[in-house]
């Protein structure tokens, strides 16, 4: 029996565990596929552009996307709307860093987590995130994606990352390059190899070739939303876009309504006697051009356009009248009854408040915060708490790819570790959000009420072992830290009551 070291020989066959490499490399007809909405291309291939068509949305590529998302953020509902999520989701001040890193979990050394701590605060430095967080969080959640070019140098990498730039999302797409082979059993097209890169253009649609960069060099983070093919990035604010039209074209058409509708109008009947009927249109023409008034709306300013070239107050009404009738005489046409009817608007404005995912409370001047019992909160506020938490965990993946790329150069770790302690490595944000407070405040209120209620009966019916655990749900570990603290606090009263007996015997 020889033995080396992949594994073992006996009887001349040899024994040995199956290569990792060999093992992830099982035969498919499908390219493996992570929510990144990467576009894919064949190895001869050289197109990577796609096509979306969404609610109207005529988007062709991810640059005209981007821009569209980023037209959409300024309408003032929408950013209003944005600025409540990003200061809801990004707290802190001047004195308190707005994100950390939770390890309590992680099965480690001190002197690794410590190195892990340092790294982490030395990529939020590098972001400079405690001045621009609110900013990089506007960015990714409007763009719906985030790039970062992570810069080290190549001679010194052991040194780690040197500096983190920001890249503009719309010059930038990452691309899956995939080579098929046949089967000679099945005649299918397996997949064989699928690189990954990414593809920077300073002019996008302008310029056919770009910039290819590598895929550690960059960091990208998505939203995590993909349309209905699976394969184009999404925003937030992508189901927002239909609404926000409509409530356009509504708010303008009302303004015209009222512009058109809202002042009395002069109906002028003019005597034109037994003039011909051209020269008494010409009479009319040159009594009219006296009072000609134009109103223009521009639906982009939102301004009126005045092309009057003559002296005018309204638009007026001309009216011929022959010989036999009445000489000339001018009346008045009302005004629109119905101008301050404004549904069809609110309507819209709530459609596109629950689009973006905020109470509707939130956006309305007159309403009001209020601190009362948790029970009060609305079941809005509820959900988009939870709204909050889920965008945290998506945008958790920026800190937790940049310290993955940190420890692998520095040497701390292999990506084997990182496989296997990422998941207890959890980034903390500090919450700003009183809800938060209110229910932590209630719970303890009932479960103290409750320990009031059951008071009476410990040692009779019930041990303080099943109300810790029952009552205050105490865990194991709780249980034992409480009773540790009790008896140091015991201790240190029993070593007071001395001195006190001392000082009252001297007095």
């Amino acid at each position: 029996m020889a033995d080396d070291s992949r594994g073992f020989r006996l009887f001349g066959f040899e024994i040995k565990r199956q290569d990792l490499e060999d093992a992830k490399k099982k035969p498919s007809i499908v390219p493996a596929r992570d929510d990144d909405g990467a576009g894919y291309i064949t190895a001869s291939g050289t197109h990577y552009g796609q096509y979306i068509n969404l609610d109207g949305d005529d988007s062709k590529d991810n640059y005209q996307l981007i821009m569209r998302y980023r037209g959409v953020s300024m309408h003032p509902e929408v950013d209003a709307a944005i600025e409540d999520i990003v200061n809801e989701s990004i707290a802190g001040g001047e004195l308190e860093q707005s994100v950390d890193i939770k390890m309590e979990e992680l099965k480690q050394p001190d002197n690794i987590k410590k190195q892990i701590k340092e790294e982490f605060d030395n990529i939020i430095s590098m972001l400079n995130f405690n001045e621009y967080g609110h900013d990089i969080f506007r960015r990714w959640y409007v763009d719906g994606r985030i790039y970062h070019h992570l810069v080290v140098n190549e001679s010194q990498l052991k040194a780690g990352i040197q500096e983190i730039r920001y890249i503009d999302s719309s010059k930038m797409r990452k691309v899956k390059q995939i080579k098929k082979k046949k089967d000679p059993q099945t005649g299918a097209n397996l997949i064989e190899k699928v690189d990954e890169y990414y593809i920077y253009q300073e002019k996008p649609g302008q310029q056919n070739s770009g910039v290819k960069m590598s895929l550690d060099s960059v960091s990208y983070v998505t939203s995590g939303l993909l349309d209905e093919g699976r394969k184009k990035v999404l925003s937030y604010l992508h189901k927002a876009l239909k609404p926000l039209n409509q409530l356009r074209m509504m708010e303008d058409s009302l303004v015209i309504y009222r512009l058109a509708r809202a002042p009395e109008r002069r109906i002028f009947y003019i005597d034109v006697g037994n003039l011909p009927r051209g020269k008494a249109e010409q009479y009319m023409k040159d009594i009219m051009t006296r009072y000609r008034n134009k109103l223009v709306y521009d639906s982009q300013t939102g301004e009126i356009k005045d092309d009057r070239k003559h002296q005018s107050l309204l638009e007026d009404f001309w009216l011929p009248r022959r010989e036999g009738g009445r000489g000339t005489e001018i009346s008045t046409l009302p005004g629109g009854d119905n101008l301050g009817q404004i549904d069809d608007i609110v309507y819209f404005q709530k459609k596109l408040y629950r689009a973006l995912n905020v109470p509707i409370n939130r956006l309305e001047q007159e309403a009001q915060f209020s601190l009362g019992r948790s029970t009060e909160i609305s079941r809005d506020e509820l959900k988009f708490q939870k709204f909050i938490d889920r965008l945290r965990t998506k945008f958790s993946a920026l800190f937790m790819d940049i310290l993955k790329t940190q420890l692998m150069l520095k040497g701390i770790i292999t990506e084997e570790d990182w496989n296997l302690m990422k998941n207890d490595i959890v980034v903390d944000y500090v919450r700003d959000n009183h809800f938060t407070e209110l229910k932590d405040l209630e719970i303890l209120r009932e479960k103290t009420q409750t320990l009031d209620m059951v008071h009476n009966y410990v040692d009779v019916y019930f041990s303080r072992e099943w109300i810790m655990k029952n009552v205050l749900h105490f865990n194991d570990e709780d249980i034992e830290q409480m009773v540790d603290q009790h008896g140091d606090e015991t201790e240190k009263l029993n070593d007071l009551e001395p001195d006190k007996e001392a000082g009252g015997e001297e007095q």
